[in-house]
Order: structure tokens, then sequence, then C-alpha cells
């Protein structure tokens, strides 16, 4: 894998936090050059950058609201500006924001979820597809999640309606961009503990009862994440595309 990353141009959205910093330093352990995009918090962006740098690999931090047109699209010009090309862009933004149930949703918090999670995933996909398909072959790397799959915990309903539709868009685009050379995939972890949005909205008592139904027994982290987004980040010239990793310990599987 580390042979097949080493020089490739990378854009990691939310790529300086949670699960997202951890497929970073992968990528920058792997020889690939990163563009490493933050939204709030630019300190541990500046950190990864920092370390590509003293390996001898470009790195690039960017700042921007990824639910604006206008800064998605600057994020990815300025990554090939600094790169030069783009051959993998992995789509990790997200967030929960908060929990509603149904009874509870507002409608400026229902499309402030889906803008986050899904609408910037499609402003930055769709300026920086032009790029990937300037490569004979490209790859794109969604993050979706368990509760797009299960539907995940009372009031998480807009999050996991959101992430339901990444595992369709990822299909979709697949289709799509096929022809291009690039290849979309996405992963679905379940419970990723030692992350912001874990540490927000997942208390002990549910963490240790979501824990107790996980067949090997375990939460997962960031790397066991990471690398699974690795390995198809690496298959930009493989045979796999509109699929879906799940990276949940065994507790769902289809």
């Amino acid at each position: 894998m580390e042979n097949k990353l080493k020089n490739k141009n990378v854009l990691i959205t939310a790529g300086a936090q949670g699960i997202g910093e951890s497929i970073t330093k992968h990528f920058i352990d792997s020889g690939a050059n990163v563009s490493i995009h933050y939204f709030s918090s630019n300190a541990t962006a500046n950190e990864l950058k920092e370390y590509a740098e003293s390996k001898g690999q470009k790195a690039v931090v960017i700042n921007g609201d990824l639910t604006k047109e206008e800064d998605a699209n600057i994020l990815v010009d300025k990554t090939v500006a600094a790169l030069g090309s783009l051959d993998i862009l992995i789509n990790n933004a997200g967030s929960l924001v908060a929990r509603r149930l149904l009874n509870e949703m507002e409608t400026e918090f229902w499309h402030k979820v889906m803008d986050i999670n899904l609408t910037s995933m499609m402003f930055v996909t769709r300026a920086a597809a032009p790029h990937l398909g300037k490569n004979e072959s490209s790859s794109i790397v969604n993050l979706a999640s368990l509760a797009g799959r299960k539907g995940g915990h009372p009031g998480s309903l807009v999050y996991a309606t959101s992430k339901g539709a990444i595992l369709t868009f990822t299909r979709a685009l697949s289709t799509e961009l096929g022809a291009q050379g690039t290849r979309v995939n996405a992963v679905a972890p379940g419970l990723i503990l030692g992350t912001s949005f874990h540490n927000t909205h997942t208390t002990k008592e549910s963490a240790a009862e979501t824990i107790s139904g996980i067949p090997i027994e375990r939460a997962g982290n960031s790397a066991d994440v990471a690398r699974a987004v690795l390995f198809l980040a690496s298959e930009y010239d493989g045979f796999i595309a509109g699929a879906t990793l799940d990276i949940n310990g065994g507790v769902y599987n289809m």
C-alpha cells in the first residue's frame, strides 16, 4: 500500500480532528502529499503539515466552511495549486451537531445537518472530479456511518438519514465517474471511541451498552477506520467501486 500511495496527492476534508487526523497521519506515513482541510482550529492541521514536511513531502493547510459552495471550490483550487494535481479525495467532514427527535425537529436544524454531511460532500466532489479525471486512475472515499445502515440511536434521525444518503451517493457517483477512471467507495464506521463526536454525543453508559453487543467485544478507534480508508484509496487502479466497507466489529453486516 505504501508503494501505491507514495507521492500521490490527497485532499482530506476535516483532516485534522478525530478520524480525519488519523487518516491524514496514515497517508503521510504512506508517503503521500496532503491537503488538510479544517473548519475552526488549525493547530493540529499545522502540526500535521510540519510532520509531512519533515518527511520531505508536500502539505498544505486550508480553512473553509464546506457548506458554502465558494469555500468548497476554493479548497480544491488551493489544493491543486499547492500540490500540482489531485489523485485522491477523502470526504470526511460531517457531524451529528445535536440530537433531535422528530417532534423536536426544526426545519432549520434539518437543513443544517444535511448541508454539513451531504451537500458539502457534493460541493467538494463536484469541484474535485475534473481534476481527478485528469489522471488515468483516481479514487474517492466517502465517510458514511453505521447509523446510515441501522438508523442510529434516538435523536439521530437527520444524521442517520444524511449518512444513509451518502451510501447511495457513493453508488451513483461510482456509476457516473467510473468512465473517467475514478473509483468511488465509502466506509461506514460503527462505535469509534476517542473522537470528539462520541466524547460529545455518546455517554459512557451508552458506549458500554453498545460494546456489549459487538461480537469482537471492543469499540473501534480512529486507526481502524484510517487503515480501511487507505486500503480503498490505494485501489485507485483496482476493481473495487461503488462499495461500502463496514467497520463495526461485526455488530452489523449484510
